[in-house]
């Protein structure tokens, strides 16, 4: 059955913009926002439970009843209604409301030779996002985010990773953890880091692979610097002597990509 909603006080609609702007009610409610046809259908091809799908006919070209299965609730909202809840404008369009995934260490499954990324610090939500996105197209097993500060199920980083974030583990903990879990498992760490004199390219990746980058500001901490079989560096030639973290946890990523497919 398909509701109607043509208010945007309707308690719902509140209650999905909520949702978007805090992560702390979107943590008490284990649910989480995303919005796109193609994010949408990745969250449920990769298993994601999606608890309501909201669309509006002048912005959803598809026959929407495919939607309805299972508990899943559909709203038709009016044109002002979803100018509120959409980022995206002049484009097909629907928002949704996921259930999350809870993953820990304990519980991912990694390939027999392991690509794994960890971020400390990443301060900005859309560079998670746009790495999560190189994650995928790189083939990367686990996604690790060492701080417990960022909100990986921010609605930046499920747009800019463009459904990549629906198809690669990602596990927040602390660095002392990742640290023990990567040991355990055989990876070696290769660390970013500015002072390091070891091209990236030079390191041999076809081994398990964890690779570290850090924060922009302030690059990694000395526990990931001496935790590391390798401190590595993008070597740059002009006046800049680093890059966006996104640019740079793509390069590594994907030069593990080609040395594994040689």
């Amino acid at each position: 059955m398909i509701k109607e909603i043509s208010s945007t006080q309707n308690p719902t609609i509140k209650g999905l913009l909520s949702l978007q702007a805090k992560a702390r009610n979107r943590k008490r409610e284990g649910v989480f926002v995303l919005e796109g046809l193609r994010e949408i259908k990745r969250a449920i091809a990769c298993g994601y439970v999606i608890k309501q799908i909201f669309f509006n006919e002048d912005w959803t070209d598809l026959e929407i009843d495919s939607y309805s299965q299972n508990d899943r609730q559909l709203f038709k909202v009016s044109n002002p209604v979803f100018r509120k809840l959409a980022y995206r404008e002049g484009v097909k369009n629907m928002v949704a409301i996921a259930e999350m995934k809870s993953f820990e260490l304990d519980d991912v499954e990694l390939s027999e030779v392991p690509l794994v990324v960890v971020l400390e610090t990443v301060e900005k939500p859309g560079n998670l996002g746009a790495i999560l996105r190189s994650a995928d197209g790189a083939g990367v097993d686990l996604l690790i985010v060492c701080d417990q500060e960022m909100d990986i199920h921010n609605p930046n980083v499920i747009r800019n990773s463009l459904g990549g974030f629906f198809n690669v583990q990602s596990v927040q903990c602390s660095s002392e953890d990742a640290i023990t879990f990567l040991n355990r498992q055989g990876i070696q760490i290769l660390s970013t880091y500015l002072e390091a004199s070891v091209p990236y390219y030079t390191t041999d990746m076809k081994r398990p692979t964890a690779l570290v980058m850090g924060s922009e500001a302030f690059g990694i901490s000395e526990t990931w610097v001496k935790a590391s079989a390798q401190n590595i560096i993008i070597p740059m030639t002009g006046v800049i002597d680093s890059l966006n973290v996104g640019s740079a946890a793509s390069i590594v990523m994907f030069e593990a990509k080609r040395q594994r497919s040689v």
